[in-house]
């Protein structure tokens, strides 16, 4: 009965004893740069992205700039954050409603997931059934140790 008493605290103990990078400065707010609402993949993931280069050839497949008849497209020029971590997040793939990410309230990191807390946009009524499938791309402190990206959804 002694050893089964002490089983479960050293349990317990091992539980309790596992770190969490949740204090208050690591809850500091991401940094949205890109947000798009087509050209993602089916399947929600993510995929950090390395350098200017990778980070350039998103910001080119994007469909966000605005063209005038006539003229070329402006090509977005995009500066690799210093410091940072950036992140490429599909969202997968949405039958209807507007999905595209504007906003990050609030990211942290427990048990090596990357909570990213996004505002719900509720849609609601007869929509026209457009597939889409939304994709963002944002940086988090390069402190920040995770293996997965999970988004939140508040109001």
């Amino acid at each position: 009965m002694n050893k089964l008493f002490i089983w479960c605290f050293a349990v317990f103990m091992s539980c309790a004893g596992t770190p969490s990078q949740t204090s208050q400065d690591m809850q500091k707010n991401g940094e949205i740069i890109i947000s798009e609402s087509q050209g993602g993949a089916d399947q929600p993931g993510f995929k950090m992205i390395k350098n200017e280069q990778e980070l350039q050839n998103f910001a080119d497949k994007g469909n966000s700039s605005i063209v005038e008849v006539g003229k070329e497209p402006a090509k977005t020029s995009l500066v690799f954050p210093k410091n940072k971590k950036v992140i490429l997040y599909n969202l997968g793939m949405f039958r209807s409603g507007s999905h595209t990410i504007t906003q990050i309230k609030s990211i942290s990191v427990k048990d090596n997931i990357l909570y990213v807390e996004v505002p719900a946009v509720e849609s609601g009524g007869m929509e026209i059934q457009v597939i889409s499938n939304p994709w963002f791309i944002f940086a988090v402190p390069s402190e920040y140790q995770f293996n997965s990206v999970a988004l939140k959804y508040s109001k």
